[in-house]
């Protein structure tokens, strides 16, 4: 087992198994998170547990088998336990560095805009597989994570436990303690663990692949579309707002000629109405599809402006990593790709 799987909770519970004081989880999550601790002798616990941890636990974080950096973004090829691979990109801003983190080999949903979708889902990550690729970047560039978005290979809610466990770590007091509200996780419009999410007592942001505002649109570009359509999505999304009063992200990759036109600016300003969510405009990134384009800037900003005039909330995405094959919809951890 490795102890970055271990949320504070398990940890604690694992201390009070074996007649300690669960106490020492905290110095633990001390040690391994905030003092960067890689043996367990150097935690400062007594001998008797230090020997027990060492029986327990590995204390091991993934190998970079390929890094790629440019002035602002940079990406890592991992190689996980069992000889599976994944990718996490870095973005430095001016504010902090944020990663970007994925959650499964290869993903399940298709979404035919998306590289990832195009690999097979091979398994779930589990959490210290998550917490490792954090941990990874923050050694090799000595740098401090201060946000993380959950929105790499894979499809998060799929992997909902597990996902839900490596944002307990994230927050944990004692550990990276990184902010709920620094941390985002999204969904292509998984209706049910939505709903679940909200039931949570201190959720992660909650950001939604949208990418179409109509249902003929959405399941044509996204099959989980035919499971869960629009209006459930929307609804679902709603009661996460309402219930931790919390704007909810709504993500649109825009094609061009397919879902860019003012008339869809239109229905998606109609969809959102006075709900508080707010629109990401993200430029399509090139894949090795050759089926869509990316969206002219004249086109973009004319749906920008179609959504400003009826008052939705619209940001525009700044493009990192391009050039790496590190932006959105690009990961596609190569070496898993030729193994599948």
């Amino acid at each position: 087992m490795n102890i970055y799987g271990m949320t504070p909770q398990k940890l604690e519970e694992y201390f009070t198994k074996n007649g300690e004081n669960p106490a020492k989880a905290a110095i633990v999550f001390d040690g391994i998170y905030r003092r960067g601790v890689t043996e367990f002798a150097l935690l400062g616990l007594s001998q008797r547990v230090t020997d027990r941890l060492s029986k327990d636990f590995a204390l091991s974080l993934p190998e970079i088998v390929e890094k790629l950096d440019s002035s602002d973004t940079a990406k890592l090829l991992l190689k996980l336990s069992d000889g599976e691979y994944v990718e996490t990109v870095l973005m430095k801003q001016s504010f902090g560095c944020c990663i970007c983190v994925s959650t499964q080999i290869g993903c399940a949903m298709g979404c035919r805009f998306c590289q990832s979708g195009r690999l097979k889902r091979r398994r779930d990550l589990l959490p210290e597989e998550i917490v490792g690729q954090l941990l990874t970047i923050q050694n090799e560039f000595g740098i401090k994570v201060s946000g993380v978005s959950i929105m790499g290979i894979g499809e998060p809610f799929d992997n909902f436990d597990n996902v839900r466990d490596f944002c307990e770590i994230l927050t944990a007091p004692k550990g990276l303690e990184i902010g709920e509200k620094h941390i985002t996780v999204s969904t292509c419009g998984l209706v049910p663990e939505i709903y679940r999410w909200a039931e949570l007592a201190h959720p992660c942001n909650l950001a939604i692949s949208l990418h179409a505002p109509n249902d003929d649109l959405r399941s044509q570009l996204m099959p989980i579309n035919r499971r869960y359509p629009l209006d459930e999505v929307i609804k679902a999304a709603q009661h996460f707002s309402e219930k931790h009063n919390r704007r909810v992200t709504m993500e649109y990759i825009m094609l061009d000629g397919v879902n860019d036109a003012p008339l869809h600016a239109q229905q998606l300003a109609d969809l959102i109405g006075e709900r508080n969510f707010y629109v990401n405009i993200i430029p399509y990134n090139p894949t090795d599809a050759d089926c869509f384009g990316k969206s002219s800037r004249d086109r973009l900003m004319a749906f920008y402006d179609v959504l400003k005039k009826n008052r939705i909330g619209v940001t525009m995405r700044r493009e990192f990593g391009s050039e790496l094959k590190a932006a959105c919809g690009q990961l596609s951890s190569d070496y898993t790709k030729a193994k599948a």
